[in-house]
């Protein structure tokens, strides 16, 4: 009988119950994958969409998770060898294959970002997704020094990422949250401005921060809110739309002509670009180095160890999370 590990499991879509501890036989590397033994995983809101049976193409029984942290354990790449830390995000992970919900995830060598940090597992599991999707976006944004940015749906994860990462821009920040109760949370990590979203638009409440309203702006709720973004912005500002938290894929009766200000850029960011190729390495590198260094504070709400991930998503979907919620493999 082969090694084993332990993991949790999806075996049909469902509620947080269906997350079901179980022992796995332990894969083995192969040419072109590497075994990876994951000590800490960032968790996502995409992975609820994944457990609910909302991800088309994604069959069950499947290991869910979309990014993690850990050590490699075995490789046919010499490149790296046994021991090398690493990242790893997106590219199929826990829907094409199985993710970082385990002990040990076989993943995709060309995927694995290196990294020489002295980073605690869930700092440094707070990072590739979150950090790298942030760093995308206001690369997208232009953000130059003396911008006012506005971030939509700050206290997610991948607002608290860009919150954090602004810091080094020289930007003036407003965030928006729905609960009142987190703007004091927002404020100690470097927003300038706390708006109230109160769902049904912000445009005139930014528009009292700022007059002429905000040069960029980076919407992760998505829907019918980038239309509302798009009327918050200063002539010729920029709206960067990343995530969807609304739950809507589409923007109805979405005319260009009109819903876009004359002279005004609407553009994306998909955190699919973030898990291959030098950009998203040296990216990733830079980020950990301002980590280590102070200059940027990953903000992790949560932790939860592997066999209570299921709590760890009933948290998510409360939406009472401010930053990144993380699970932690035990080690013996």
């Amino acid at each position: 009988m082969g090694e084993t590990m332990r993991a949790v499991v999806v075996r049909r879509p469902g509620g947080p119950e269906v997350l079901e501890p179980v022992e796995l036989p332990r894969p083995r590397a192969r040419e072109g994958w590497t075994l990876v033994q994951v000590r800490a995983f960032g968790l996502n809101r995409s992975e609820l969409f994944t457990r609910r049976g909302q991800s088309p193409n994604v069959a069950f029984p499947r290991v869910l998770g979309i990014e993690c942290v850990g050590v490699v354990a075995e490789s046919h790449d010499p490149g790296l060898p046994a021991g090398t830390t690493v990242a790893a995000a997106m590219g199929g992970m826990g829907r094409d294959f199985d993710g970082g919900y385990a002990e040990y995830a076989l993943l995709p060598t060309s995927q694995l970002m290196p990294l020489t940090t002295t980073l605690p597992w869930t700092t440094l599991a707070a990072v590739p997704e979150t950090c790298l999707t942030a760093h995308g976006s206001l690369e997208a944004l232009s953000l130059a020094p003396g911008n006012r940015l506005l971030i939509r749906a700050a206290t997610s994860s991948v607002g608290m990422g860009a919150l954090a990462l602004a810091a080094g821009y020289g930007v003036e920040v407003a965030c928006t949250t729905r609960d009142p109760g987190k703007a004091e949370v927002l404020r100690r990590h470097g927003a300038d401005h706390v708006v109230h979203d109160a769902g049904d638009g912000v445009a005139e409440a930014v528009r009292e921060v700022w007059p002429d309203g905000a040069d960029r702006v980076l919407d992760l709720v998505g829907g019918v809110a980038v239309l509302d973004s798009l009327r918050a912005l200063a002539p010729r500002g920029r709206v960067c739309n990343t995530g969807i938290l609304s739950d809507s894929w589409v923007i109805p009766a979405f005319e260009p002509l009109e819903d876009i200000p004359s002279g005004a850029t609407l553009t994306t960011f998909s955190s699919s670009a973030i898990n291959t190729g030098d950009w998203a390495r040296q990216a990733l590198t830079d980020i950990v180095r301002r980590i280590e260094t102070g200059g940027v504070r990953p903000v992790v709400d949560r932790v939860f160890p592997l066999e209570e991930l299921a709590a760890a998503h009933r948290h998510m979907e409360a939406n009472r999370a401010v930053g990144k919620v993380v699970g932690v493999v035990p080690q013996p």
